[in-house]
């Protein structure tokens, strides 16, 4: 993969291109950075503006756009995220020029009218509602309120009712036009297309250049917190977490001790003292979360309600000893073993060698940290890994959300 500059508007536009012949296929991706639920002014209002992007033109509308789209195979899907915005589109190669030319008339004229906004609003609404009975989504929910108070990150991605419900055709049509700017994009395009076939400047030329902006960061709170909410679910449903102070040249360490800890399934440390040694749940998992606005570990696991306290002093005890005792070189073996075995499956097709170069990009790094990263965990030792974990105590800061009767 290779990354070109497009001069749009005197702008530079980095693009992610990799040609790949290996598939008659093409993917394009948008990539608003700092665009996503991160800036919204209303909760939700991110997640409403994709799903009107994804309503078609005004003057095709929804159902005839989508057909055209249908029956040629094409996807055109646009997402938001907590940190981005983006629209991607999937298609066979002989249908890209259709698909962009498509993707180009659904910024022109896309389908912003009072009466598409109230169909979105309705189908949101009812998914909230229905969430309201989904136990690990408000268990998720309450972590988050508990690790990010008073922030922005807090909020549920769909929003609530009364933000829903607060949303006019306005707020969609000051966020597409505001925030969706060329200062803050970067482009992807991969597969069997030529990069100089491509007229970029048709598609780019409908968005204003805009001001850089500075995505904020979200320290996560070391209070240990234990939050329950009351539902009537017949098991206790345990979200965790606390802040996990890993720096960009330790992310290897990180990898390789959490997977130790609790993402490596039946040979993790949480799952042999929770399931294997006392059946106190079916499966439990601790896993990291290393993103540009914050850095957290946390994990899950769904006990009967007589058993919650029992199992959330396992989940303390267990990292307290993590932290205190360190590893077996054994344990150190077989991750390695696993993480660098596991490498095939994870570059086995164009896309999914695209998505890490891409998440590179993302993330400030050069091309090939990915590699780079698996000859330090190829290289890491016994004492190096230990050392590591005793000096990040902040793991012990655990704080828990339970949904339990």
């Amino acid at each position: 993969m290779k990354k070109i500059d497009l001069n749009i508007k005197n702008n530079q536009i980095p693009l992610l291109y990799k040609f790949d012949a290996s598939l008659p296929a093409a993917e394009f991706k948008m990539v608003f950075t700092t665009s996503g639920g991160v800036i919204e002014t209303k909760a939700g209002l991110a997640n409403i503006c994709a799903r009107m992007l994804d309503e078609g033109t005004k003057n095709l509308g929804v159902s005839e756009f989508s057909r055209l789209l249908e029956i040629r195979a094409i996807d055109i899907y646009p997402t938001s995220g907590f940190e981005t915005f983006g629209v991607q589109i999937n298609c066979l190669k002989e249908q890209f020029s259709y698909a962009f030319s498509m993707l180009i008339e659904l910024f022109k004229e896309p389908n912003f009218t009072n009466q598409t906004l109230e169909k979105v609003k309705t189908q949101v609404k009812g998914e909230i509602a229905t969430n309201q009975s989904e136990f690990d989504y408000l268990a998720k929910l309450e972590l988050n309120k508990i690790l990010y108070p008073n922030s922005i990150k807090q909020n549920p991605k769909i929003g609530t009712l009364e933000s829903v419900d607060s949303i006019n055709l306005d707020d969609v049509k000051e966020f597409i036009q505001t925030k969706l700017n060329l200062a803050n994009l970067y482009l992807v395009l991969a597969g069997d297309v030529a990069v100089e076939s491509v007229e970029f400047s048709k598609l780019l030329e409908l968005f204003e250049v805009g001001e850089k902006r500075d995505l904020p960061y979200f320290k996560t709170s070391d209070k240990r917190v234990i939050s329950e909410i009351k539902k009537d679910s017949q098991q206790a449903y345990i979200y965790f977490g606390a802040p996990y102070d890993a720096v960009k040249s330790e992310l290897h360490k990180a990898k390789v001790a959490t997977f130790i800890l609790g993402s490596s399934g039946f040979g993790s440390r949480l799952m042999e003292e929770i399931r294997v040694k006392r059946g106190l749940a079916y499966s439990a998992y601790a896993v990291n979360s290393f993103a540009l606005s914050s850095n957290r570990i946390w994990g899950y696991l769904q006990t009967k309600n007589e058993s919650k306290e029992g199992a959330i002093e396992v989940v303390k005890s267990e990292f307290e000893r993590f932290v205190k005792d360190g590893v077996s070189e054994d344990e150190l073996v077989q991750a390695k073993n696993f993480l660098l075995g596991s490498v095939v499956l994870q570059k086995e097709t164009m896309f999914k060698r695209v998505a890490i170069r891409e998440n590179e990009f993302y993330n400030g790094f050069e091309f090939g940290e990915f590699e780079r990263q698996l000859e330090l965990i190829k290289e890491l030792s016994f004492d190096e890994l230990n050392s590591y974990i005793k000096a990040h105590d902040e793991i012990l800061n655990l704080s828990f959300a339970l949904i339990c009767r």
